[in-house]
């Protein structure tokens, strides 16, 4: 499976390559992490990554209890 990149920081290489959004829900499906997200055009997204990689998302990002609401910057790998 090819996994979508996610950061919780403006990245400082390729910018041009990465979106920046908001995480409108997440959810656990097939022992991966799904965030569901809008971009500034208004368009919808879903990116797969790792458990391992969300909880270094989450350590890098300001919120009490969850994600949702949080701006972050992305890259969608085709599937």
């Amino acid at each position: 499976m090819a996994h979508d990149r996610i950061h919780a920081k403006r990245p400082t290489h390729d910018i041009d390559r990465w979106t920046e959004g908001t995480i409108e829900t997440t959810e656990a499906r097939d022992g991966h992490w799904v965030i569901h997200a809008r971009n500034d055009d208004g368009e919808t997204v879903e990116l797969v990554v790792t458990f391992a990689i969300r909880d270094l998302f989450c350590s890098r990002l300001d919120f009490e209890d969850s994600p949702v609401g949080a701006r972050f910057w992305y890259r969608k790998k085709s599937h």
